[in-house]
């Protein structure tokens, strides 16, 4: 137990060291960079100090990516091999061969210089200095002015300088690290500024040691002008990382969380700048100050003031702020979604969940008087098919009734169809079959059971299942942004082509349904059923049609609540005032204690009951009504006798033509309102009753 905790105790002061080692070098980078920037600032506004005048060069301490420079290191490596193989200080020819052809022709190369050092004395014995002059001026010259003289110790302050007295296997402070598992001859510097070529450079020094104990020791060293190099200070994009200086990335005073730095490209120009970016405010922010676009010098100085003086600027003026909750993009503080009114939303969905009980309801009493004529001769099974669609339909305003999204949205398409194909083609089944017995001229009598119609429905709704679910699986509705006349956004379901073949199927579909009711616009059926039907599909044709008019041209940029109430008006006119012309007449027979007797109007139009039996139908699973079949029997042979009489006293006025009718028979005075005029008058044998009616 002891050994498990002092275990731990000494693995948690292991990480705390390391935690503690990274966050100083973590400031200590931070200090260097921050350092840098400002030489670089300061040589970039000509605020040198000291610079230039005590000082003749400014290093930094950000190391630079020397890839690009790997064919200027490789020759300086060949030519110190060189010179160590031959002497550094036995051929001066050799020295201004090697730095003059070989090292100043390279392009990268600014200049290049060979020392020979007196191993002892650390002094100057001989310095060969080459330096590229522009392509106007001709070819490299050597340098006698403003380079060490023979004799003296060479100035330590030379930022490629190795001292004299440091070990060549040890790298000075004022070189780089070498890349991991790459051995070099030498090491590069750091980039510094130098005054006598106003250049940025970078310096590849290798030293050349002495063959013996004693004797002579070289310096090779190489400048490469770095000055074509960017100083881009936003993230690295990837883009540019060739051309830039890498360690710089990331360093901008750009607010991160409100703002996005973006790098203004410094080619063409010369020498490196501090603050060569914009800050821009981040979608969904935005600045009352610069249209929320600052300079990234401002913005530098900002930040140093504030961490100098404590000045605010920075963290106010420079700080974008947050649009207005689901603003993308915004100008100040104004919203940009549409309010929903809550409350009158709420109470819209509370009565459209009000009528989906009633239908539930609704169907629970049909199913309780089931037996009653009115309802047996209205199919049952449809009506209860018919009730299920309503419902359906009522909850399409639950599926939009919250902020829209993904899912809703589904839902919306789902509710809105498949309700409108159940209860559409419920009522078109019902008012097709009326329309098949009424147009049969034989007498032959045509016999369509529910179950025959329900062999006619069920493809129906299969191909809208079908679609909907390839819909929903392929191509998902969503949730898109539009905005009202406000210029206010707010979500809606999305509409496409799939909307649209939909939308061109079920109008098709109306237009059939229509047609088919314009067919048995004449039709007598008990209870008027007929009739009720085809004014409910009238109806929801002309509902839905008005509500698009009225969607397209009346309101095309109506709010959420606007299109939410029309959603809830087509939603009653179309479904509420179904249910209310095919139930309404049948429950209030029902309350009033007729709901089982015969409509003796229809009757008296001479609709029998097996007539309205095939327009209408009955459970075709139950047993044959007899008394039903007794009625239909006296009715039949009513007819009979009736035009047995009547052809009884039209033969025997034929053949009696001195016989002239009696008042109150069948054939009275012309004069007489609803008389039968006799077959014998002058007039012609005009009858204005038919036997039927008798």
């Amino acid at each position: 137990m002891d050994s498990a905790f002092f275990s731990l105790m000494l693995l948690s002061m292991v990480l705390l060291y390391h935690v503690a080692c990274i966050s100083a070098k973590s400031s200590v980078k931070r200090d260097s960079i921050d350092s840098s920037l400002q030489v670089i600032h300061d040589v970039a506004t000509r605020s040198l100090g000291s610079l230039c005048i005590t000082e003749k060069f400014r290093s930094l301490s950000v190391p630079l990516e020397t890839a690009r420079f790997e064919p200027a290191r490789q020759k300086a490596d060949l030519a110190a091999t060189l010179l160590q193989d031959l002497g550094v200080a036995r051929h001066n020819g050799l020295q201004d061969a090697i730095s003059r052809n070989l090292l100043v022709s390279d392009t990268n190369i600014l200049s290049a210089r060979v020392l020979a050092i007196n191993a002892s004395t650390g002094q100057l014995v001989n310095c060969a200095w080459w330096q590229r002059q522009g392509l106007e001026m001709g070819g490299p010259r050597k340098l006698t002015e403003g380079i060490p003289e023979v004799g003296q110790r060479p100035d330590p302050d030379y930022p490629w300088y190795e001292d004299a007295d440091s070990s060549p296997g040890l790298r000075s402070p004022k070189f780089m690290d070498s890349p991991l598992k790459v051995s070099y001859r030498g090491w590069w510097t750091y980039p510094y500024y130098s005054c006598i070529s106003r250049k940025w450079l970078t310096s590849y020094s290798v030293p050349i040691p002495s063959p013996g104990r004693h004797g002579m020791k070289g310096y090779l060293s190489l400048d490469v002008d770095v000055s074509n190099l960017e100083v881009n200070q936003c993230e690295d994009d990837h883009l540019g990382s060739y051309s830039e200086i890498l360690v710089l990335h990331g360093t901008h005073k750009c607010h991160n969380l409100t703002s996005k730095c973006v790098y203004r490209s410094q080619l063409g120009l010369t020498g490196w700048s501090r603050g060569s970016y914009q800050c821009k405010c981040r979608p969904g922010f935005y600045s009352p100050h610069h249209a929320g676009i600052f300079n990234g010098t401002i913005v530098e100085i900002a930040w140093q003031e504030q961490e100098t003086n404590n000045s605010n600027a920075w963290s106010t003026i420079f700080r974008c702020k947050q649009c207005a909750p689901g603003c993308h993009h915004c100008f100040g503080p104004e919203p940009c979604l549409a309010t929903y009114n809550w409350p009158f939303r709420t109470a819209i969905l509370s009565f459209s969940v009000f009528c989906v009980f009633s239908t539930l309801a609704l169907i629970v009493y049909m199913y309780r008087h089931k037996k009653l004529k009115v309802f047996k001769v209205a199919s049952p099974i449809f009506l209860a098919i018919t009730l299920v669609g309503c419902g359906i339909m009522y909850l399409e305003m639950a599926a939009i009734f919250p902020v829209l999204d993904k899912y809703s949205c589904i839902a919306t398409k789902w509710t809105r169809h498949l309700g409108f194909c159940i209860t559409y083609t419920a009522l078109l089944m019902k008012t097709w079959r009326v329309s098949l017995t009424y147009r049969v001229k034989s007498a032959h009598k045509v016999k369509l059971t529910d179950k025959q119609l329900l062999q006619w429905m069920v493809p129906i709704l299969l191909v809208m299942l079908i679609y909907l679910g390839t819909w929903t699986l392929s191509d998902t509705p969503i949730a898109e942004d539009i905005k009202d006349s406000t210029g206010l956004r707010f979500k809606q379901c999305s509409y496409n082509w799939w909307d649209h073949s939909l939308a061109i199927g079920e109008v098709l579909f109306l237009a059939w349904g229509v047609r088919v009711c314009y067919n048995v616009r004449n039709a007598e059926s008990l209870y008027n059923e007929a009739r009720l039907i085809s004014y409910a599909i009238y109806n929801i044709a002309l509902v839905n049609t008005a509500m698009v008019a009225i969607h397209l041209l009346i309101f095309p940029q109506a709010g959420p609540d606007i299109k939410y109430l029309l959603g809830f008006v087509r939603t009653q006119l179309s479904t509420t005032v179904t249910i209310g012309l095919v139930f309404g007449p049948k429950v209030l027979r029902v309350l009033r204690g007729q709901g089982d007797q015969w409509d003796n109007r229809a009757r008296s139009r001479g609709v029998t009951a097996s007539f309205s039996l095939n327009g209408i139908g009955l459970v075709p699973e139950e047993a044959p009504d007899l008394y039903q079949e007794n009625e239909e029997l006296k009715e039949e042979i009513q007819k009979l006798a009736a035009q047995i009489e009547f052809m009884k006293i039209v033969y025997m006025e034929v053949n009696n033509r001195h016989l002239k009718p009696k008042s109150g028979s069948y054939f009275t005075n012309l004069n007489t309102p609803g008389a039968v005029q006799s077959p014998l008058a002058k007039s012609g044998c005009l009858l204005t009753k038919s036997p039927e009616d008798l």
